[in-house]
C-alpha cells in the first residue's frame, strides 16, 4: 500500500486540470466617414430566455472628464435594456478603453471571471456595437456549453463590426 499511494498522488499531480475555454476575435472595421469616432462594444452572453448569463466585454470611453462617456453605453441599446442599466460601470475585468480598427481577440476560461462557472445548455453570444454619427449593430452566435468538442462559429458584421470568429474548445 505504501508503494502504490505515491504512484497515485503523483499521478493525480501530474494530470493537468482542463477547463473549456471560448476565445473571441471582433473585427472592427475601418470605416472612410467624415467624421469617425471608436466604436462603443458590449459582448455578453445570453440564455434563450434572453437574460444574460455573463458580462464579458464592454468597450467605452471612461476617461472623459465628469463621466461623460458613460451617458453614450445607453446607444448600445440590447445590451443596455438587459444589463447595462442595472450595472455600476467600471467593471472590473469587463470595461475597457474603446479600441481602434482592427482584430481584436478576447480570451475566457470556465471557472474564471468574468465568465465563471456557466451552467451547461445553449447560449448565445452577443456583440454589440454603436458608434457616435455612426450606426448601431447587433450581431448573434448561437452555441452550447460546455462545448463538446472544438469548433469555430461565425458571423459577418455589415457596417459597424466586421467578422467575428467564436473558438470554442472542451
Amino acid at each position: 500500500m505504501r508503494r502504490l499511494l505515491p504512484l497515485v498522488l503523483g499521478s493525480l499531480l501530474a494530470a493537468p486540470a482542463l477547463a473549456a475555454e471560448l476565445k473571441l476575435d471582433i473585427e472592427v472595421p475601418r470605416l472612410t466617414v467624415a467624421e469617425y469616432h471608436r466604436p462603443y462594444v458590449a459582448v455578453w452572453i445570453e440564455r434563450p430566455d434572453n437574460s444574460v448569463a455573463a458580462n464579458l466585454a464592454v468597450w467605452y470611453e471612461g476617461k472623459k472628464r465628469d463621466a461623460e462617456g458613460t451617458k453614450w453605453l445607453k446607444d448600445m441599446r440590447q445590451w443596455w435594456r438587459r444589463s447595462g442599466r442595472e450595472l455600476e460601470v467600471p467593471i472590473d475585468g469587463v470595461t475597457s478603453a474603446t479600441r481602434a480598427p482592427g482584430v481584436h481577440s478576447l480570451s475566457f476560461a470556465e471557472g474564471k471571471n468574468p465568465l465563471g462557472k456557466l451552467p451547461a445548455g445553449e447560449y448565445r453570444l452577443q456583440v454589440e456595437a454603436a458608434r457616435e454619427a455612426g450606426g448601431r449593430e447587433l450581431l448573434s452566435i448561437p452555441f452550447q456549453w460546455p462545448p463538446q468538442k472544438a469548433d469555430t462559429l461565425k458571423a459577418q458584421g455589415q457596417h459597424e463590426l466586421g467578422a467575428l470568429s467564436l473558438e470554442l474548445k472542451p
